[in-house]
């Protein structure tokens, strides 16, 4: 049984207290929640339902608890249930109850964990969007991670959801990639406000094996080269270090698309319509002071340039009428100061920023061996890049770390601690579980031992009790995975993948599973292998959410 069967249960015996007693059925709600008790001893869940109805239907919250307490003891599954303080419900279920979830999981297979808690929720979710001047840097590597696992979480939990790498591929930083590009070929230094590293020196070289005669072009002529051709090694690089880091994306939108479609003027004209615009000084401006940002923010300069800001507004736009309802944008920390504008911006259009649009903050992450932060990179020169973050810990253990923590905190990142094998290293910690749970797999298919047909399963067996608190942690994870997409916080499932694999760890210590020697095999043993299946099921499952795969040996 899991929490939200039993919570419809708990329901169930509601209405019936309510319809023998004369009460207000309409007075209950459509759904129920139970939790788990901090103390175990409480029993397996708890409901707060008497308290919440008591006031309502003019009864006694221990009254009523005590009705609830009769009309759910009867119901299949549940053991007993106490009355605690004014009115709690500490609900026990009993073996047969729990331990069918075992069936249930391995049944149900990658499904398991998923909900429609989101359903009906289209979100764009836009993450990474480093400018094309140059590779991506520690801080995009952990909205990487982080952002991939969100996409998975919403998905799990039944929302629509296009994934979206915005690059800026238009404006001055451009134009400061270029003619540090052209530079490089002439053999002569960055410009002072241009970009450095070997990377550059490598791009203009493949610039110039594709076109050998650009530096017998005039300077625009040339400039411009390497402007496209620059910027399209540079996007093509950045996209082929995010696949291999396991980050794909739906689609890679161009700003400078939007100017070429003419999306800023017609972003404009729809701001104009809504009131919002007026001119000053020669240059276009919108006035977002009226919905709480502390200033007004230019669009169009008084020399005709579009600003970043009119580019934003467009793409909002283009993102609401390709129909998301939800626009979730993840910056970085030094963009904090985006948040006010961004939001005055959804207001002009008429739209509600609180529902139509959601900004995440990250902080910042460092990469520490031996005590001491890395901070060049060998190829990028001033920053560590995505590569040199897979170089020092593998795919798996780099993203586990970076979606392990609350995107808002800043963290260190040892090396030393993620890439030992040992318990103290958590990816290795949980992933361990997978590999032991799949040997135990492949030990009982040595010895003849099987799980045998469904039907045949007798989970009352599972009665002891580092079994019964594994059950509970198993039962647990869908209502996980909903939290986690609603509260936008992957690191959630980090920590229950942890939590999980500590209580297999103790199930495995006292709980054997395999037959010794000659020893017949036994229906407990059967029973055993199915919880055994179910907790690599849910360990393979949470791992794919963070973008981790589950080995089946170390």
């Amino acid at each position: 049984m899991t929490p939200a069967d039993l919570a419809a249960t708990v329901l169930t015996a509601a209405r019936a207290v309510f319809v023998t007693r004369g009460l207000d059925v309409s007075l209950l709600p459509e759904t129920t929640t139970v939790e788990r008790p901090r103390n175990p001893e409480h029993g397996d869940y708890a409901s707060t339902m008497a308290m919440q109805l008591a006031k309502k239907a003019g009864v006694a919250p221990r009254e009523l608890a005590a009705a609830l307490a009769d009309e759910l003891s009867s119901r299949p599954g549940v053991k007993s249930v106490e009355i605690a303080g004014p009115g709690f419900l500490n609900i026990r279920l009993d073996a047969a109850a729990a331990g069918v979830l075992a069936r249930d999981v391995v049944l149900a297979g990658e499904e398991y964990g998923r909900t429609d808690r989101l359903a009906g929720q289209r979100i764009n979710l836009e993450f990474v969007s480093a400018n094309p001047t140059g590779p991506v840097h520690i801080g995009g590597v952990r909205w990487a991670a982080v952002g991939d696992a969100l996409s998975r979480l919403l998905r799990a939990a039944g929302a629509s959801v296009g994934t979206e790498y915005y690059f800026n591929d238009a404006g001055s930083q451009i134009d400061r990639f270029a003619k540090s590009l052209y530079a490089a070929a002439k053999g002569e230094p960055a410009p002072e406000d241009g970009y450095g590293g070997a990377y550059i020196a490598e791009i203009a070289t493949a610039v110039l094996a594709g076109a050998p005669e650009t530096l017998k072009l005039g300077e625009a002529e040339a400039l411009e080269v390497f402007r496209v051709e620059g910027v399209r090694l540079m996007f093509a690089e950045i996209r082929q270090s995010l696949d291999e880091f396991g980050v794909h994306f739906d689609t890679y939108f161009n700003e400078k698309d939007l100017h070429d479609r003419g999306e800023l003027q017609e972003a404009l004209d729809r701001l104009r319509e809504q009131g919002h615009i007026f001119e000053l000084d020669g240059a276009t401006w919108l006035r977002t002071t009226d919905f709480g940002d502390d200033k007004d923010r230019v669009l169009r300069k008084s020399d005709g340039d579009w600003t970043y800001f009119a580019a934003d507004c467009a793409y909002y736009l283009d993102k609401r009428k390709r129909g998301f309802d939800r626009i979730v944008i993840m910056l970085g920390a030094d963009h904090h100061g985006y948040l006010g504008r961004m939001k005055a911006m959804v207001a002009c259009f008429g739209d509600d920023p609180e529902t139509n649009l959601e900004i995440l903050i990250g902080q910042l992450v460092n990469l520490v061996r031996d005590g001491e932060p890395l901070r060049m990179s060998k190829r990028a020169g001033t920053v560590i890049t995505l590569e040199d973050f897979v170089d020092a810990l593998g795919v798996d253990a780099a993203r586990y770390a970076l979606a392990r923590y609350s995107s808002d905190s800043q963290i260190d990142i040892d090396i030393a601690q993620w890439t030992r094998a040992s318990n103290d290293n958590p990816v290795h910690y949980v992933r361990y579980v997978a590999a032991r749970t799949a040997g135990v797999n492949r030990q009982a298919a040595d010895v003849g031992l099987t799980r045998g047909e469904p039907d045949d399963f007798r989970p009352e067996l599972l009665s002891h009790e580092k079994e019964h608190s594994l059950l509970k942690r198993l039962a647990s994870y869908p209502d996980e995975v909903a939290v986690a997409a609603e509260l936008r916080q992957p690191h959630k499932i980090a920590h229950y993948l942890e939590k999980l694999a500590a209580d297999y760890h103790r199930f495995y210590d006292q709980c054997r599973v395999l037959p010794v020697g000659d020893e017949p095999i036994t229906d407990l043993q059967r029973a055993r292998l199915w919880l055994n299946d179910a907790t690599r099921t849910v360990i393979v499952n949470g791992l794919a959410l963070l973008g981790v795969t589950a080995p089946e040996r170390m």
